[in-house]
């Protein structure tokens, strides 16, 4: 494992240990998570210290494989929620971020993290896809967009299938506009569910060299 210090970089993603953990320590400075994602890399911790990650095998959907099931057919279908996208990123991460979660004490989404993807959706970088229901955000997700990938953050949800609501648009949506990819992250029941599978860090790096641009 790597330590970071002040300097820019990352190691090879081949060089994260057994569990996916790349490297420890820098900051989340905008250049330095730009540069993260577009090699494939993500910071994942709950305490002070950043934690980089690039897990072998990867989580992702591709948008041709997204499933929906009957009974999420039958709620599209009435209209139960309307669909907006970057209407409230930063109510929808800090709904991510406040949201209690089955197994989890804690969330893993800090103060820094927070203001720094709220940066980044400042910058056209970071993206969310919302669920509302009677002028109320009810569920959303948000996550990086870089050339024809996305790399899904994080998910929340106040009333029930309102996340798969907004996922399942936003998967529609991204696929009309060309992304090939949607990075998933790590397995969850929740995206398995809707289609998303694993497959090895390498074709991943070989998704990310295709289809993410620099900048």
């Amino acid at each position: 494992m790597h330590i970071l210090s002040a300097k820019i970089w990352f190691p090879p993603i081949e060089d994260a240990m057994e569990d996916g953990l790349l490297a420890i320590g820098g900051d989340l400075s905008i250049n330095r998570l730009i540069l993260a994602y577009q090699q494939g890399i993500f910071p994942w911790y709950d305490g002070d210290t950043p934690l980089w990650w690039s897990p072998d095998p990867r989580f992702v959907l591709w948008p041709d494989d997204l499933i929906i099931s009957k009974s999420m057919k039958q709620v599209l279908k009435k209209n139960v929620f309307e669909f907006k996208i970057n209407s409230a990123f930063a109510e929808v991460i800090h709904q991510c971020k406040i949201q209690s979660r089955v197994g989890q004490d804690g969330t893993w989404i800090t103060d820094a993290m927070e203001s720094a993807y709220i940066e980044l959706h400042q910058m056209g970088l970071a993206w969310s896809a919302e669920a509302w229901q009677n002028n109320q955000l009810v569920g959303g997700l948000y996550g990086i967009r870089m050339g024809k990938l996305f790399f899904g953050e994080s998910m929340f949800s106040v009333v029930s299938n309102a996340s798969k609501f907004a996922f399942i648009h936003w998967v529609q949506q991204l696929k009309k506009e060309g992304v090939v990819l949607i990075d998933c992250q790590v397995y969850t029941d929740h995206l398995a569910s809707l289609g998303a599978t694993m497959i090895s860090r390498e074709l991943f790096k070989d998704y990310l060299e295709k289809y993410v641009y620099p900048g």
